[in-house]
């Protein structure tokens, strides 16, 4: 018996691609049977170390424009409702280091939704201590021992840490999957990154005697 295929969901809070995968990932998965580890971490230290001084979305104002437009339609076609603010992006840190947390106490994938429909469908600045707090607080967990618990030195590392593993593996963007070192990027290359995965399992069925 082999063990259920995994994919690495690496997930940055201020994307709104990473949000259209976020909100599905989880049946589609789960039709697919795959397991999902999501890994929250943050694009602007990738950014800089690629000599960009902010998000390509800002930098290239076409590509930019592009998204305001994609990422709402993609969205209808998932059946839901998305849309980027005007002042994208918004600074993640705060978010990342509340959903290592979360992630650590087994609640982290619904924080990770939740944050993304209060950014990208509420349009509350996730930027802000008191609007990640009341997301936390929605979720009927003490918001400020979680938001006190963020900054802890080791869960900065961590996330420190995740950060640095998706640059190690060649992520440049988000969402990213990473299924055995094999690299997926973009939302649309979800199913992809699933189909990689079942073929391992089934490629070791098939060679197993």
């Amino acid at each position: 018996m082999f063990p259920t295929p995994r994919l690495d969901f690496f997930f940055e809070l201020a994307s709104p691609y990473a949000a259209l995968c976020a909100l599905r990932i989880e049946d589609v998965a789960g039709r697919a049977g795959v397991r999902v580890r999501w890994r929250p971490f943050l694009l602007g230290p990738i950014f800089k170390a690629q000599g960009l001084a902010e998000t390509p979305m800002r930098v290239y104002p076409l590509r930019g424009a592009y998204m305001m437009h994609d990422v709402p339609r993609r969205a209808r076609r998932y059946g839901f409702t998305l849309s980027v603010p005007p002042d994208f992006p918004r600074n993640p840190l705060l978010a990342a280091r509340v959903a290592v947390v979360a992630l650590s106490q087994g609640w982290g994938e619904d924080f990770s939704r939740a944050l993304y429909r209060a950014e990208f469908q509420e349009g509350r600045d996730i930027g802000q201590a008191g609007e990640v707090a009341r997301v936390v607080a929605a979720m009927k967990r003490p918001a400020e021992a979680v938001l006190a618990a963020a900054q802890a030195p080791e869960v900065k590392a961590a996330l420190r840490a995740e950060t640095e593993a998706a640059s190690a593996a060649g992520i440049f963007g988000a969402p990213s999957f990473l299924v055995e070192g094999e690299l997926f990027w973009g939302d649309d290359r979800l199913e992809d990154a699933l189909d990689w995965a079942r073929g391992r399992r089934d490629r070791r069925a098939e060679a197993s005697p």
